[in-house]
């Protein structure tokens, strides 16, 4: 296994951050993932899922033309009936035509513009990294609001929101040691990991969720390290002599930390939430989300690689063989939260969100990483399972008549629609569509959600595609639609995804930071 093949892997899976800069501005390695699609759009045919309001009211009950809120102008071609003109013609050829204001918008993106945005992500990282740095380091992240650090909330255990994600262990000064290096900041790159060696320990009576532990702490440890000691240096050379690989002994000492979630359970599914010094708490549940449980592999699977022990590689892969053999007989479909003892599905929902998004996406990155046939012959039939069942819309993304793709969440032992919202986690599976070749279901797919950031300047957490509404009014700045967005721009080379790259990056300046007025003063009387 080469490590350049690693890095780029932990990077893709853990930088939202870097997502966003290496798509829209061209920082960092060139990535190929082996496809090269020499895709000529014109745009103005993306005018069926995407256009700016005009106020007027929906045409049809197709939901593709209700996420908008307003009808088609006359002149303009349905999909179906570009279908009927040319059953046989590719979803790609509808982006080729005349040349009108969407060619104009979207069929380049200057040099000048790639700067300007470059310059833009810089300093929305710095904004907040540095502001963390001075108002609430060694605290897990900063309150904007307050201007002021934040970790567990001890005062009440059963604020999971937060209990789950903070620690104790400066969740954000560890989360962005890599961001820093893919800026090209290897100075503060190099004293954000001294910091980290001298002041972090995991020896804390905190109980986290192993998974969010894993994602975020154990994962930036390993990517940190890697990116030090990788002979082929992938970002220059950016090691320092007096390393030791400190960040890898504090990532083993954090994982056997997570070990009893693994033990003491009938199937080997493990516990959900682990006391960092005392292991499962007394009063610790036994259920837990597929996601949750069967996305563990990647970074338990580089340390073991790492440290020459297959102790941790061996217990998530175990986990996830046991959750695969616990999929409907009749459907192949997993459920999205399970009984660890019993082995019995708590929650009988099949979908790409929440709950289970992240074990499908594990599956085929673990393969893409490690090159172990049975996690591709795993996601090969889960893949296939969620075609078969949870796909709606016409049979082809790009021709025929009806509505483009829609995934749904079902009943996992019938295949029959469960609820009418999809969440923003399923952002994430064009992206994984790309990954797997599936270059022109994850371009219709990817315009959908686009369609609702859009409308709305975010993805809701849950959006009611039979209300045409969201369900859950917020957007906790997750990276899904981003990733995709680059994995796509790394397929195509089309510069329309720097555009949705642009937008997202604008969209969120202007709505998720905190403005001045909004804030309160910090003692110093300095608004963050």
């Amino acid at each position: 296994m080469q490590w350049r093949s690693i890095v780029v892997g932990l990077v893709v899976l853990r930088l939202s951050v870097s997502c966003v800069l290496w798509l829209a501005f061209g920082l960092g390695p060139s990535v190929s993932w082996g496809f090269h699609f020499p895709i000529s759009f014109n745009l103005h045919k993306l005018d069926l899922l995407f256009r700016e309001e005009r106020g007027s009211e929906p045409k049809s009950n197709s939901w593709s033309q209700r996420i908008q809120g307003q009808k088609y102008e006359e002149s303009t071609t349905s999909c179906s009936k570009i279908g009927e003109e040319s059953s046989k013609r590719s979803y790609l050829s509808l982006f080729d035509g005349n040349k009108d204001e969407y060619v104009q918008k979207y069929s380049s993106f200057p040099d000048t513009l790639k700067l300007k945005m470059k310059g833009m992500a810089k300093e929305m990282f710095y904004f907040g990294y540095e502001n963390y740095m001075k108002y609430a380091f060694p605290e897990d992240e900063l309150n904007p609001i307050d201007c002021e650090g934040r970790g567990p909330d001890v005062l009440n255990p059963s604020n999971i929101n937060i209990n789950d994600v903070l620690g104790n262990y400066s969740l954000t000064l560890i989360d962005t040691l890599d961001t820093l290096l893919v800026l090209g900041n290897v100075t503060e790159f190099h004293r954000a990991v001294k910091l980290v060696i001298e002041t972090v320990s995991f020896d804390k009576d905190s109980t986290v969720q192993v998974f969010e532990a894993n994602i975020r702490i154990l994962g930036s440890l390993i990517s940190a390290h890697i990116l030090l000691t990788d002979p082929k240096h992938p970002f220059g050379q950016v090691g320092f002599k007096d390393y030791d690989n400190e960040l890898l002994h504090l990532a083993h000492d954090l994982a056997v930390r997570l070990l009893p979630a693994f033990e003491n359970t009938s199937t080997g599914i493990p516990y959900p939430r682990v006391n960092l010094k005392t292991g499962v708490p007394e009063d610790g549940i036994n259920e837990t989300c597929t996601a949750g449980a069967g996305s563990l592999l990647v970074e338990f699977g580089i340390l073991s690689r790492l440290i020459g022990d297959s102790t941790f590689e061996w217990v998530a892969r175990r986990a996830v063989r046991a959750l695969w053999s616990l999929r409907s007989n009749e459907t192949g479909l997993l459920g999205n939260v399970v009984n660890i003892q019993t082995g019995q599905w708590v929650g009988k929902q099949s979908g790409l969100g929440a709950g289970m998004d992240s074990f499908y996406e594990y599956l085929l990155k673990s393969y893409i990483l490690f090159g172990e046939k049975e996690d591709y012959r795993m996601f090969k039939a889960a893949y296939e399972s969620i075609q078969n069942h949870l796909r709606r819309g016409r049979e082809s993304c790009n021709e025929g008549e009806g509505d483009p793709p829609l995934y749904v969440n079902v009943n996992m032992f019938s295949g029959e629609i469960m609820n009418t919202w999809i969440d923003s986690l399923q952002a994430f599976f064009p992206g994984l569509q790309v990954l797997n070749g599936d270059i022109d279901d994850a371009i219709c797919l990817h315009a959908f959600y686009y369609a609702i950031w859009k409308r709305f300047g975010a993805l809701p957490e849950r959006y009611n595609w039979q209300l045409q509404a969201p369900d859950v009014l917020f957007y906790p700045l997750r990276p899904e639609l981003v990733e995709s967005t680059y994995l796509l721009y790394q397929a195509t080379k089309n510069p329309f995804y720097l555009h949705v790259g642009m937008d997202i990056l604008q969209s969120l300046e202007r709505n998720a930071k905190v403005s001045e007025r909004g804030l309160k003063h910090s003692h110093s009387g300095t608004p963050v």
